[in-house]
């Protein structure tokens, strides 16, 4: 355990901010099952919705580009293919 005021408060806003990225990937997996899942009619809307949701992950820092830029082209693939 730290013993000085500013690394007890780096702990505390390190725990902050795992939770808030561990759920925000959390929403991003299950927004990119409900894409796959879609039926014909909500599949375009809910592709969308997941593409722009990596790509505004990227922009704050919780996955790295080159990871979002994988999942979608998976997630493109995958929604095509069926």
């Amino acid at each position: 355990m730290p013993n000085i005021k500013s690394a007890k408060k780096r702990v505390k806003v390190t725990l902050i901010k795992t939770e808030r990225n561990k759920a925000y990937k959390s929403a991003l997996k299950t927004l990119i099952k409900n894409a796959i899942n879609a039926d014909e009619h909500e599949k375009e809307n809910k592709l969308y919705v997941a593409l722009k949701k990596l790509d505004q992950a990227v922009s704050k820092g919780i996955i790295h580009k080159n990871t979002a830029a994988r999942k979608k082209a998976a997630l493109v693939r995958k929604c095509k293919a069926k």
